[in-house]
């Protein structure tokens, strides 16, 4: 069995998603201490519980201390199977990170799945679900597997209530290189709001049209219907040749449309004044699949230690080796063999 200890580098939710993923893909049962340690609420919060369950559900998998806010957890994997599955939240926590710790699995699977999923699509501290269609799948997907995500309703915090289908054709995992994004195709800004005034939609749009140069006919506003919400979110988006970017900016209180809208417009500017194939949260994403297929290689700006993080977990279940090695441009070469 391997332990992890959860309050070690990053010390969030994403150990307890990578082990559980990587238990059931490797057969090797896990636990893990001091979970989310350093997080300001420490332990597993319902969205990590609702990804855990999801693990023993596809896997049969059997799970030790699986409540909220328990601090250890040791997880024992079965064998994977797929078929049509429906996992709901229960509250605002994120469908995108319960869909991350099922999905390398079930790529593996010898037959199509299908997921439905229940909660936040839209939510801070989370990849909005147009990050995970636009950015990550279009990479697994050339990976060899046919992941297609649609969002039936979105989720907003606190309500939550958003839901997403997924359907999976597993095949093997080739090993990829994203070394060079390609030419530029085009830009775009969509202020998403729902039970919210159309002025704070309209003043974050008007920040990003200053502070990038973005047109009217690049950057737009989007009311989606009253019960969807309230919410508010920005999503700045880069469409390259090999690759694409989504930076967004989430609406919450105490935080004006412009503070939020100056944040995303500096770090779409970062992307875009470097040359690196993969933005912060899609190297986060690309080490699993890598890992699983063997190994790979991509060019980002500077790693998070989120990645980090992520990097040590893998090489516990896999042995693969991640390296973040610094290029004279500024970027960095991240390879795992």
């Amino acid at each position: 069995m391997i332990t992890i200890d959860g309050s070690e580098g990053e010390g969030g939710g994403q150990v307890v998603r990578n082990a559980c993923a990587l238990s059931l893909v490797t057969g090797e049962a896990v636990r893990i201490t001091d979970v989310r340690a350093r997080r300001s609420k420490p332990g597993l919060m319902r969205q990590h519980v609702t990804a855990i369950e999801a693990a023993c559900a596809i896997g049969g998998g059997e799970c030790e201390g699986l409540t909220v806010g328990s601090s250890e957890v040791t997880f024992r994997p079965g064998r994977v199977t797929p078929g049509e599955y429906r996992f709901a939240v229960g509250t605002a926590g994120s469908t995108g990170l319960v869909l991350q710790t099922v999905l390398m699995p079930l790529l593996l699977a010898g037959a199509p799945s299908r997921l439905m999923l229940e909660g936040g699509t839209h939510n801070f501290g989370a990849p909005p679900f147009d990050f995970i269609d636009r950015v990550f799948l279009p990479i697994t997907n050339r990976m060899g597997p046919r992941v297609d995500a649609k969002l039936v309703r979105h989720g907003f915090y606190p309500r939550g209530a958003g839901r997403i289908e997924v359907e999976i054709e597993p095949a093997p995992l080739r090993q990829i290189e994203g070394l060079a994004r390609g030419a530029a195709l085009g830009v775009s800004a969509c202020a998403l709001f729902a039970g919210l005034p159309f002025s704070i939609a309209e003043r974050e749009i008007a920040v990003v049209r200053k502070d990038l140069g973005w047109s009217e006919r690049e950057s737009y506003v989007r009311e989606l219907p009253e019960d969807q919400g309230p919410g508010n979110i920005l999503l700045l988006e880069a469409r390259f040749e090999q690759a694409t970017e989504v930076v967004s900016g989430f609406g919450r209180l105490g935080v004006t449309a412009e503070s939020l809208a100056r944040q995303a417009c500096a770090r779409m500017r970062g992307y875009l004044a470097c040359d690196a194939f993969a933005g912060p949260y899609l190297a986060d994403q690309l080490l699993l699949p890598m890992a699983v297929a063997g190994g790979g290689a991509f060019t980002t700006v500077k790693p998070s230690e989120h990645a980090r993080t992520a990097a040590a977990v893998i090489e516990r279940f896999t042995g693969k080796r991640t390296s973040f090695v610094q290029q004279e441009g500024g970027e960095h070469l991240v390879t795992v063999a």
